[in-house]
C-alpha cells in the first residue's frame, strides 16, 4: 500500500438516506471521503453529476470523472462503495425502455465500470469493492421488476467478481431490507397504522436503522474481513428468512 495519508473510500452517491449514515461513520473510523453525488454536501463531493451517465468507458464524460477521481484519490483509495440506486415502481406492462436503460445504468453497468477503471489503485492498495445491493435481490413485491433484476444482477456480479478479482481486490455486497431512511418513511406519511404494521411483520420488530447498515460496511471494509470476499450480507432483521402464508 502506497502509505502517504488516510485511505480513501469513493462513494457514489452520499447524500441519500443510507449514504447520510455510510459518510460519517467512514470518517470517524479515519477514512477520508470522496464522493460522486447529484448534489453538493457539507462534506467532500469531488463530482456533482447523474452517476447513471457514466456508464460508458469510451465516452467523455465517464474519462473526465475517472480522471478527476484519480486525482483526487491520490493513489491512496481503498474502497469503492457503489451506493447508488435508481428504483422504478410500476407494473410490467408499464415500463419503458427509459425505465429499464436507466436503472440499469445506475444499478449495474456504472459500478463495474468504475470497479475497472479503479481495479489497479484498489489492488496496489489491498483494497475492495462494496455493492450496497438489496434484499430485492432474492425477495421483491410486485411493481419492482426492473429493480429487483438489476439488484440481482448486482450481486451476481459481486459473486463473479469475488472469483476472478478475489487474490487483488475483494468484492462484496450488502442486502439491506426495509431501512427507516428519510425516503421510505415519506412513503408512509399520515400512515402510522401502516409504519407500525411494517414494524410488527419484521421479526426484530422494528425497522433498520441507516447506522446499522453503515456499521455493517464499515466491517465489510475493515482489515477484520479480510476472508470475506463474494458475500452478499444479508441486513433484513429476519424479515429475508420469513415465511408468509395468506391465512
Amino acid at each position: 500500500m502506497i502509505d502517504a495519508g488516510p485511505a480513501v473510500a469513493l462513494f457514489t452517491v452520499a447524500s441519500g438516506g443510507i449514504g447520510c449514515a455510510l459518510v460519517p461513520a467512514f470518517e470517524a473510523a479515519g477514512w477520508r471521503v470522496v464522493s460522486i453525488d447529484l448534489q453538493h454536501m457539507a462534506r467532500e463531493v469531488l463530482l456533482v453529476l447523474d452517476i447513471g451517465a457514466c456508464t460508458d468507458p469510451d465516452d467523455a464524460d465517464h474519462k473526465h470523472v475517472v480522471a478527476a477521481l484519480r486525482q483526487a484519490t491520490g493513489g491512496r483509495l481503498q474502497a469503492l462503495v457503489a451506493n447508488a440506486a435508481h428504483q422504478v415502481v410500476r407494473p410490467c406492462d408499464s415500463l419503458t425502455s427509459t425505465d429499464w436503460r436507466t436503472t440499469l445504468a445506475v444499478n449495474l453497468l456504472s459500478p463495474f465500470w468504475l470497479a475497472m477503471a479503479f481495479k489497479h489503485e484498489l489492488a496496489a492498495n489491498r483494497g475492495l469493492i462494496l455493492a450496497i445491493s438489496s434484499i430485492h435481490e432474492r425477495l421483491t413485491k410486485p411493481g419492482r421488476v426492473a429493480y429487483a433484476t438489476s439488484k440481482a444482477a448486482l450481486s451476481g456480479m459481486v459473486r463473479a467478481m469475488a472469483v476472478e478479482l478475489g487474490r487483488e481486490v475483494r468484492c462484496n455486497a450488502i442486502c439491506p431490507a426495509a431501512v427507516a431512511t428519510p425516503m421510505l418513511m415519506a412513503g408512509f406519511a399520515g400512515r402510522p397504522d401502516a409504519v407500525n404494521a411494517l414494524e410488527r411483520y419484521q421479526p426484530v420488530g422494528r425497522l433498520g436503522r441507516p447506522e446499522e447498515v453503515a456499521q455493517a460496511a464499515l466491517f465489510a471494509c475493515s482489515d477484520e474481513a479480510g476472508f470475506l470476499n463474494g458475500a452478499c450480507l444479508d441486513v433484513s432483521g429476519g424479515v429475508g428468512a420469513r415465511l408468509h402464508d395468506p391465512v
